[in-house]
C-alpha cells in the first residue's frame, strides 16, 4: 500500500492517544492475536481526530488495496474505521466510514438508519502506517462535517475481514444480539468540545 509506511516513523504519542479498548461482538468473533484500540480528541476549530490502533499479526487481515480518497459506498464490506456522531437526547446522527486505502464516506440519519441530507465538508484527512504487527489509521474531521453543538456521543467502531473472507464487528459497546453500530447505546463516549 502506497500510502501506508513503517510504524517506526509514527509519533509514538499518536499510539498512546488510542486507548480505548474495542472489542468484538460475540456473535461474530475475531481472531484471539487480534486487538483494537481507539482515541478521539477535539481539533481547533471544532473537528475531531480520531485514531485507531490495529495490533496483531496483519497478516491475517484483509487490508484494502490502495486508493485515491475518494469518496465510496460499501467500505464496510471490508476492513474500515467507523464513527458515529450524535447530540445528546437527539434522535439524529451522523456515520463516517474510513478505510485504510485512503477511502471515506460520510451519511447523516434523521433517526435510526432514516437517511438525510448531509452537508458537505471538506475532504477527512486519513494517513495510514503499518508494520507486520499494527495499523495506525489516523483521521482529521472537519467540523463543517459535525453537528454544531459542543457535546457529542461518539461510537467508535470498526470492521476487521480475515484473508479467508470472515468479518468481525468492533466496538466500544455491542448493546444489540447481532452487530448494529448504528444502535444508540453504542454511541459509548461522550465528548465535549470548545464552542
Amino acid at each position: 500500500m502506497a500510502a501506508m509506511s513503517t510504524l517506526e516513523t509514527i509519533d509514538p504519542e499518536l499510539l498512546h492517544d488510542a486507548d480505548l479498548i474495542l472489542s468484538p461482538h460475540p456473535a461474530a468473533p475475531a481472531c484471539s492475536e487480534l486487538s483494537l484500540t481507539a482515541g478521539v480528541e477535539a481539533t481547533p476549530g471544532g473537528g475531531l481526530r480520531l485514531r485507531y490502533v490495529l495490533s496483531g499479526p496483519l497478516s491475517f487481515v484483509k487490508l484494502p488495496d490502495d486508493s485515491a480518497p475518494t469518496r465510496t459506498d460499501g467500505l464496510w464490506q471490508h476492513t474500515c474505521c467507523e464513527a458515529f456522531v450524535a447530540v445528546p437526547g437527539e434522535a439524529g446522527y451522523r456515520e463516517f466510514n474510513f478505510s485504510p486505502s485512503g477511502a471515506w464516506a460520510a451519511y447523516r440519519f434523521s433517526d435510526y438508519r432514516s437517511t438525510a441530507a448531509l452537508p458537505l465538508g471538506p475532504v477527512p484527512t486519513i494517513a495510514c502506517r503499518s508494520s507486520a504487527d499494527r495499523l495506525l489509521v489516523d483521521v482529521v474531521l472537519d467540523a463543517a462535517w459535525l453537528p454544531r453543538e459542543t457535546a457529542l456521543s461518539i461510537g467508535l467502531c470498526a470492521v476487521v475481514e480475515t484473508t479467508d473472507g470472515v468479518r468481525s464487528y468492533w466496538a466500544l459497546a455491542h448493546p444489540a444480539p447481532q452487530p448494529d453500530f448504528h444502535h444508540r447505546e453504542g454511541f459509548a463516549l461522550r465528548l465535549s468540545r470548545c464552542p
